[in-house]
């Protein structure tokens, strides 16, 4: 259940200036809410998060190769975690 709510952890240099500060970004299903996004996290990397927020992600028309196409979308979460805590991606 926790791994269906977590899709995966974004890698981005965004992100990895945001881990610096403790807050972990993820992307998340559309029908995940804030306590189960915590649950979640709790479950998976044995950390209890101080807040989450999330945000939606719009999609974005591209052009490739002449085509007419959409990309992204979807849904991520913010999760801050105390000083102490920290979460490592292999």
């Amino acid at each position: 259940m926790d791994m269906q709510i977590i899709k995966n952890p974004r890698v981005t240099e965004k992100a990895s200036f945001a881990s610096e500060q403790n807050v972990y970004i993820f992307d998340i299903t559309q029908p995940a809410n804030k306590t189960e996004i915590k649950k979640a996290v709790f479950a998976i990397y044995k950390v209890k998060p101080i807040k989450v927020n999330v945000l939606s992600v719009p999609k974005k028309n591209i052009m490739s190769k002449g085509r007419v196409g959409v990309r992204g979308g979807g849904k991520k979460a913010l999760v801050y975690l105390k000083k102490e805590d920290k979460i490592e991606f292999i």
